[in-house]
Parts: structure tokens; C-alpha cells; sequence
């Protein structure tokens, strides 16, 4: 790494996993970037995309308040949805705002660097695409299912995803900055509908493959009904295998404390469980496993811990 510059760290994914992970970055000494999935079908995202043929804005929006300085009031507005109202109903004025500055500038990726400079963004955030792109999923019984809001719903095991139309075109920056990274994090997050979009994209996955980073995977504390039920985490290191290739990721960032009776509890009510550490097995996959206590003990639910986890990925670089 050339001491005069900061070193780079690429984040990659989308759903809720990822905002937490930016929150406590952002204010690392590091150049940051997020290329954050635009395959979402549901709620105002999927309305929005289908009425104006832009790309899903939803999690782009919630990766845009993560990495913002602007003023408490003005992320409130900006993260505020519609719950009344005829046409506005469920609809988010993030994502309004997104459509409205892609229409204005007349492409989705400037419309996100003129909202980043509005919110005063610290990092880039790069669209996996910059167009509208499907998600498809083959189950192991051989049926195709589309949609990434669909896929959970067959409860059926996931054999492999894909995107279309292709060939889908990422963002040649997005490319730049995983191939001069040091350190490339996948966000825990959604395995198939929220990490996957990401990763296989052709040019990403091949960027990926060929960088000279550290590439660390931030395993799912909780199963995922619907996607992961049954997963143990060399399940989805497997599955990361299986659409990236073995020997794209390096390590994995994994939890080590029980999670309490009382919170497995509620999850079961998902028909979600923690994730079973099979650590010997990953260890054989070739990746390097870094165990730590990153959960956020303050929630009744289960979140990493923005700055335990920032600084633990700051100190692999």
C-alpha cells in the first residue's frame, strides 16, 4: 500500500446488514466505497422501478443515510415513507428523491452522486448496475422462480441465482475500486437476495477473483427462513464457492458468543436460528476464520455492533 494514501476498503452487498457495517466506517482514516445490490422487486423500490425503468433505489437509499453527516432532520426526511395518501402511500422520499435526480440528470448513478453531495456522503456509492436488472433463482427441485421479493417465499432450497437481462453493465469505477482495494468486505446480509446480486455479475466476480485485497466475508449470525434454513456458515461459504469461485475470499468474520435464550426465542418464531460455526470444515475450504464478540448487546434484536465491527475491519488492513 502506498503510505501517502489512505487505504481503500470496498464494501459490497445491501438489506439491512449493510448500513450497519458503513455506520461505523465512515469515520475510519479510509477510503470507502459501497457497491450496493439494485436487484429489489418489493414495497416502494420495486413500484418505482416498474413505473420509471430506473434500478431498484431502496437499498441504495438506506446505504446513502448510513454513509451521510447531513443534519438529523434533514435524514428523517429523507428516510420518511408515506403511510396515507393515494399514489404516496408506502412510497419512501429517498427513493422519490433518487427517481426524481435520475430523471433530472437523466442517469441513476449521477443522480446518486448529486444526492451524496446534498447529504454530504462520506465514500462512493456505486449501483451494482446502473439499469434496471432482474433476479432469478433455481431451486434444487429444478423450478425457476423471479423476483428477488419472491425467492424466499417457495421455502425451497436455493441451488443456484442469476441475473438478466445480460449482459448487465456495472460501473466501470465500481470495477477500479474493488481491483485497487486492500481490504474487500461482502456485508452480512440476505445470502441470495442481498449478496449475491453483487458478486455475480460477471465483472464483478471476475474483479473480485483477480484483486490483490483481502477479501473477508462477514458471516450471518441468524439463518434466513426461506434462504438459509439449516445453514451452517461453511453452507455459505459453499454457496459463495459455488457463484464466486474457492479462493476469491480469504477469511471470515464470525461471531462467537451464545446468543441469549430469550432472543433465539423470538427468531424461532421466523423459524430462524444461529448459525452453526463449523469452523474445522471452513478452515478446510481454505479461508482464515477471525472469531470476535461483534454483536450490539443494546438491541433486543440481533445487530452487529457498528463499531466493534469497524474496527475490527479497519485493523485487517
Amino acid at each position: 500500500m502506498n503510505p501517502s494514501t489512505k487505504p481503500r476498503v470496498v464494501v459490497i452487498g445491501g438489506g439491512t446488514g449493510m448500513p450497519v457495517l458503513l455506520r461505523g466506517l465512515k469515520y475510519f482514516p479510509i477510503d470507502l466505497s459501497a457497491i450496493v445490490t439494485v436487484a429489489d422487486d418489493g414495497g416502494s423500490s420495486g413500484r418505482l422501478r416498474n413505473e420509471l425503468a430506473i434500478p431498484a433505489p431502496g437499498d441504495i437509499r438506506n446505504v446513502l443515510a448510513a454513509l451521510s453527516d447531513a443534519e438529523p432532520m434533514l435524514l428523517d426526511l429523507f428516510q420518511h415513507r408515506f403511510s396515507n395518501g393515494n399514489g404516496l402511500s408506502g412510497h419512501s422520499m429517498g427513493n422519490l428523491l433518487l427517481a426524481a435526480m435520475t430523471s433530472m440528470t437523466g442517469d441513476f448513478y449521477n443522480g446518486i452522486k448529486e444526492i451524496s453531495r446534498v447529504l454530504n456522503v462520506r465514500g462512493k456509492i456505486y449501483p451494482t448496475a446502473n439499469h434496471s436488472m432482474n433476479l432469478h433463482a433455481e431451486m434444487d427441485d429444478g423450478t425457476i422462480v423471479t423476483g428477488e421479493s419472491n425467492i424466499p417465499k417457495q421455502n425451497k432450497k436455493i441451488k443456484r441465482v442469476f441475473v438478466s437481462p445480460l449482459p448487465i453493465q456495472p460501473l466501470p469505477e465500481a470495477m477500479s475500486a474493488i481491483m485497487e482495494a486492500d481490504l474487500v468486505v461482502i456485508a452480512p446480509g440476505s445470502l441470495y437476495t442481498s449478496i449475491m446480486p453483487n458478486i455475480i455479475v460477471p465483472e464483478i466476480r471476475e474483479a473480485m477473483q483477480k484483486t490483490k485485497a483481502k477479501v473477508t466475508y462477514v458471516c450471518n449470525v441468524m439463518t434466513q427462513n426461506g434462504e438459509t434454513s439449516g445453514y451452517s456458515a461453511g453452507d455459505h461459504v459453499q454457496a459463495l464457492h459455488d457463484h464466486v469461485g474457492r479462493g476469491t475470499i480469504q477469511s471470515i468474520i464470525v461471531h462467537n458468543r451464545p446468543i441469549a435464550p430469550k432472543v433465539k426465542r423470538i427468531y424461532a418464531e421466523e423459524n430462524a436460528e444461529p448459525v452453526v460455526y463449523d469452523i474445522d470444515r471452513i478452515r478446510s475450504m481454505g479461508l482464515e476464520v477471525i472469531e470476535e464478540d461483534i454483536l450490539d448487546r443494546n438491541k433486543s434484536t440481533i445487530r452487529h455492533d457498528t463499531n466493534k465491527l469497524a474496527h475490527l475491519l479497519y485493523s485487517m488492513i
